[in-house]
């Protein structure tokens, strides 16, 4: 079997293999599904013109049976995503801590395709919800599929995987009145909270920003678990996985986030699917915390604990490789929805440990496939097909695909000289870390397990001031919502014990008193954590253009300079077409204000012109009013700049003005910074 920097298998690359199945209809005739062309697609076959159907026309019954079921059960979670193909390389090999073939030559490029979802909502939810996201990827590498199915948070709100059903009963919209959607809001869900406090750490990334990513493109992946590597000397290495963004980790503020799934309910997915289109391809760099057998029991933590992640200043991250994501999918339904991830999808040198959360994944994932895809062919599917040949004993089942030659179908056997055949280590066979095992049966949790609210404490040390007040607000928001005092008095007790701040922070705001005698005496903070230390850079912020006719030629020099810094300009306007300056340039215009409202922007620049009346002056106002509530970086220069002071707004934080020579540097590097924290009153 062969290899190349291509990521192709035995000649054909992952792309290759679904060209068979890609279809233009264009200009075809049309068919039944079994090649018949078809005469008559108007009208059903009738005894008479009046008369009543008859069962035997074949061609309404066939596309009415289809039509009957296009649609498959979608996720229980997860359900609202969207997907996009790409590729990874690693930077070196990894040939000392795994002998996973995907890892070892910088040269070999590996297809993936990645699908970023919500959890809690509903395939027709809005995507800006607060919410972890769900993070899979699937490589497509030469010894078979491997998933890496993880989230944005590096953590999970439960340790055992019997409690999942649990965790997501209370989550979902409350059975008795189906609400809320996508949202965790409501009784149910912190009443679940405050009775399974093994959830706090979970809770405190849910409340902080990272719940409400700008982007896709823009948030961290985690395995979440603690996976182990195994090297072709059976050395095996703890490991969890992370995925950085190249752009850095950006966030929403919760009123944007809000409005925006008002205003733009695919905003996530339209993000995604326009950089992919414009040529600006998502990159993530895939990053491993490694920990040796001997020192697993080394920490302050317990390695198993899915409620507890590695700070990286104990376990650094080490970068191995980077994925970028460099098509759009052709068909919805047919990839982002049929796709199939199993954490149990693995490939030599990469292998499991004994968290019960993973364990119990380890059997649910295949039994959700086969009621969901509708059987156990489901690998059959495109987008689920590895690229390198499978062989087994595996047999029938709905939507059966490979037509197997032969009489034999199990093993062992004679008439087939005992093939298909187990294949040794040496040949590329999976073989299990040899781990040794040993206890009583029992339904038990180890005591190591037992302490929630350290890391939560280290979250909250870890956050920016702006950070913490976020999190107070998410509170506040949410247990607003919850009709039940007794449940919010049970919350305010619980994350007391996290942080008597911000316990009080909330309980205030609640209505209610945060106890005197409660807080934490843990110190340990992670710079990591905390989004005010990540990249930022200008490149792919939207920057919504406010201008008029007559605009001053300088205009167009500074749309220029933001485009070659990566910058994406829209010209928005009293109404669509062509806006001229005052020296015969032209803008076309993108948005009007009816279609281009603020929060879809990461940035304003008032760039003026003289052509204004009243209700352009209005709409004006209010545009960049709410951009500056946002902390959004703001622009402008020549009326521009007028408009900018009656709306009562002066030049700081964040906000540059009267033009010049260096204003599209100051600007540019107002915009990499994304928010502008100096103006929240705090």
């Amino acid at each position: 079997m062969s290899n190349d920097r291509h990521g192709k298998v035995n000649g054909n690359s992952k792309d290759e293999q679904l060209e068979q199945y890609r279809v233009d209809d264009k200009d075809k005739h049309l068919t039944t599904n079994q090649g018949l062309k078809v005469s008559e697609d108007e009208f059903s076959l009738k005894a008479g013109e009046r008369g009543p159907t008859l069962i035997e026309d074949f061609h309404f019954r066939e596309k009415m049976t289809h039509f009957d079921h296009e649609r498959i059960p979608e996720r229980i979670v997860h359900a609202r995503g969207y997907a996009a193909h790409g590729e990874f390389e690693v930077y070196e090999s990894m040939k000392d801590y795994t002998m996973a073939k995907f890892l070892q030559d910088p040269s070999v490029k590996t297809p993936v395709f990645v699908r970023f979802s919500t959890v809690a909502g509903s395939k027709g939810s809005a995507e800006t919800v607060r919410d972890a996201r769900g993070f899979a990827t699937k490589f497509y590498t030469e010894e078979g599929n491997y998933d890496l199915v993880g989230n944005n948070i590096p953590v999970f709100f439960i340790q055992d995987a019997i409690k999942f059903p649990d965790f997501v009963h209370a989550v979902k919209p409350e059975p008795h009145n189906e609400m809320p959607q996508a949202a965790s809001a409501h009784d149910t869900f912190w009443d679940f909270v405050a009775n399974n406090q093994e959830s706090a750490h979970m809770v405190m990334w849910a409340m902080s920003d990272r719940a409400i990513p700008r982007s896709l493109r823009m948030m961290e992946g985690f395995g979440v678990h603690t996976f182990r590597f195994v090297n072709d000397e059976g050395k095996a290495h703890f490991v969890k996985f992370h995925w950085k963004p190249v752009l850095g980790t950006h966030s929403l503020v919760w009123d944007e986030a809000q409005k925006i799934n008002g205003k733009d309910p695919d905003f996530h997915r339209r993000d995604l699917y326009e950089s992919i289109e414009n040529g600006d391809y998502p990159e993530f760099e895939l990053g491993v915390q490694l920990i040796k057998q001997e020192d697993e029991f080394n920490f302050d933590f317990d390695v198993l604990d899915p409620t507890k992640l590695w700070p990286e200043e104990d376990v650094p991250v080490k970068i191995i490789g980077k994925m970028t994501l460099n098509r759009n999918v052709d068909n919805v339904f047919a990839e982002t929805e049929q796709v199939a991830f199993h954490p149990g999808s693995v490939v030599p040198g990469i292998d499991f440990s004994n968290d019960p959360l993973l364990q119990g994944r380890l059997f649910s994932y295949t039994d959700t496939q086969l009621i969901r895809l509708g059987g156990p062919n489901f690998h059959e599917l495109p987008i689920n097909r590895p690229v390198c040949p499978f062989h087994n004993n595996q047999r029938d089942g709905y939507g059966r695909q490979t037509i197997n030659r032969g009489q034999v179908s199990y093993h062992k056997n004679s008439l087939a000289n005992n093939t298909p055949a187990p294949a040794s280590p040496e040949e590329g066979g999976y073989v299990h870390y040899q781990e040794k095992v040993e206890g009583h049966k029992v339904r038990a949790r180890s005591e190591s397990f037992k302490d929630h609210f350290s890391q939560a404490t280290m979250f909250w040390n870890s956050m920016s001031r702006p950070e913490k007040e976020h999190i107070i607000q998410a509170f506040s928001f949410e247990l607003g919502k919850v009709e039940s005092v007794d449940v919010r008095k049970q919350i305010v007790a619980m994350f007391a014990n996290v942080s008597k701040e911000l316990a009080a922070g909330f309980a205030e705001q609640i209505g209610l008193e945060a106890p005197e005698d409660a807080g934490s005496t843990v110190s340990k903070s992670s710079p990591a954590l905390s989004q005010e230390n990540t990249k930022k850079k200008p490149q792919t912020r939207k920057v919504g253009v406010i201008v008029t006719g007559g605009f001053n030629s300088e205009v167009s020099v500074i749309l220029n300079a933001l485009k070659e810094e990566g910058v994406q300009p829209e010209i928005i306007s009293g109404k669509l077409g062509v806006v001229k300056g005052a020296d015969g340039a032209e803008v076309e215009v993108d948005h009007t204000f009816l279609t281009g409202e603020s929060v879809l922007f990461d940035s304003i620049f008032l760039a003026g012109g003289t052509e204004v009346d009243k209700k352009f002056t209005n709409e004006t106002q209010y545009f960049v009013k709410e951009a500056f509530s946002h902390f959004k970086p703001i622009g402008a220069v020549h009326e521009g700049s007028e408009w900018l002071a009656s709306a009562g707004i002066e030049e700081g934080a964040g906000v540059v003005t009267n033009g010049g020579d260096d204003f599209s540097r100051r600007f540019i590097t107002a915009i990499s910074e994304h928010r502008h924290w100096d103006r929240e009153v705090v």
